[in-house]
């Protein structure tokens, strides 16, 4: 089981680099927009779209490398103050929540971006993109890497219950002889 969580988090991990990447691709690509723009008067349609569209793997991709490393909001205030096994079962509710959600807005955005594939959806503006379609795929991928996290988390908060206990009944042992 624990192999299973290192892999999941390993490819979570590798897709949060891509994320990581688009991260400086973006701030490489507004610098270059604007020095265009103030300094040359030209700002290329194609070049402010690609903002748009790095900002795209960097949301999604980013929601599971987030919760990967738990930069994703909690009320630890209440948490900290849980035992380990009721963080556990926290967790394990949450992981499972966090799945069912994934599931629905990725099985959902399949036909979104087939659709958008068919009719090979490119930008309405002149000069714009094409394949908008790419930049839509990045929906049920993220929520797809999400499950994927999630599927971790799950196992994750299982064996923090299963652990837990398993320690609770060896000291309970203990203190009986």
């Amino acid at each position: 089981m624990k192999s299973l969580i290192q892999f999941i988090e390993k490819v979570v991990e590798g897709f949060g680099g891509l994320a990581r990447l688009c991260v400086l691709a973006l701030v490489l690509l507004v610098a270059t927009n604007v020095i265009f723009r103030y300094l040359f008067s030209i700002g290329p349609v194609s070049l402010q779209e690609l903002e748009w569209h790095l900002i795209s793997p960097i949301a999604l991709i980013g929601l599971a490398y987030s919760m990967k490393h738990r930069a994703d909001v909690r009320v630890d205030i209440f948490y900290d103050k849980f035992s380990i096994r009721k963080q556990g079962v926290i967790d394990l509710l949450t992981a499972v929540a966090t799945i069912a959600i994934g599931l629905y807005i990725t099985w959902l955005s399949i036909k979104y971006v087939g659709q958008s594939y068919r009719l090979q959806e490119g930008s309405p503006d002149p000069g714009g993109l094409p394949m908008r379609y790419l930049l839509k795929a990045f929906i049920p991928i993220g929520f797809g890497l999400l499950v994927f996290q999630g599927i971790a988390d799950t196992l994750t908060a299982y064996l923090k219950i299963t652990e837990t206990k398993n320690e609770a009944i060896k000291i309970a042992e203990r203190e009986a002889i």
